[in-house]
């Protein structure tokens, strides 16, 4: 992303530095885990562990496109809830996989209290949304068109266990979130 609205010594602090790392690592890890699930299986326990290591470093994503917009802006607030929210919903499906590589029954499959982690992991591909808004204010264009995308394959990949989408989609939001600018 070219960055040209941003204080430059804001920029150079340790939090922006790994706030900025979250960039690059965020969607490899996710690609990772999702390699990992198409070769392994949806239960693999590797899978599952990956997994939440690429969902914590995704809601350090939100907080970096969030730093990015201006204080006062309404859409970064409402992007830390609900990427904060999409992470303990991503979050929680890696340990449900880890859970079902134990031998346990998913929890997406039970009813009861288990039933929330099916509204919480659909605000994992809303927080992409809302990150192409963002991207799209701070006119990142060509990006917005991809995580957009990525968006709206999320769901359909992980939902319906399509390994080839699913890792399609994390190809494209390590495209999108690369850096080609030094901060």
């Amino acid at each position: 992303m070219t960055t040209t609205t941003h204080d430059t010594a804001a920029l150079r602090t340790p939090t922006s530095g790994l706030l900025t790392a979250s960039l690059i690592v965020a969607p490899l890890a996710y690609l990772a885990a999702d390699s990992l699930y198409a070769a392994l299986g949806w239960g693999d326990p590797v899978a599952g562990t990956v997994h939440i290591l690429a969902a914590i470093a995704y809601g350090l994503v939100v907080l970096r496109v969030t730093a990015w917009l201006p204080a006062t802006s309404r859409l970064a607030a409402v992007l830390i809830v609900v990427g904060l929210i999409g992470m303990a919903g991503n979050v929680a499906y890696g340990f449900d996989t880890i859970h079902v590589s134990l031998g346990d029954t998913a929890l997406v499959d039970q009813s009861g209290a288990a039933t929330i982690i099916k509204p919480l992991g659909l605000f994992f591909p809303l927080s992409l949304v809302l990150i192409a808004v963002a991207m799209w204010l701070l006119r990142h264009r060509w990006q917005v068109v991809v995580v957009l995308v990525a968006a709206l394959a999320w769901p359909i990949g992980h939902i319906a266990n399509i390994p080839p989408l699913a890792v399609a989609t994390n190809v494209a939001l390590v495209v999108a979130f690369r850096r080609d600018d030094p901060l």
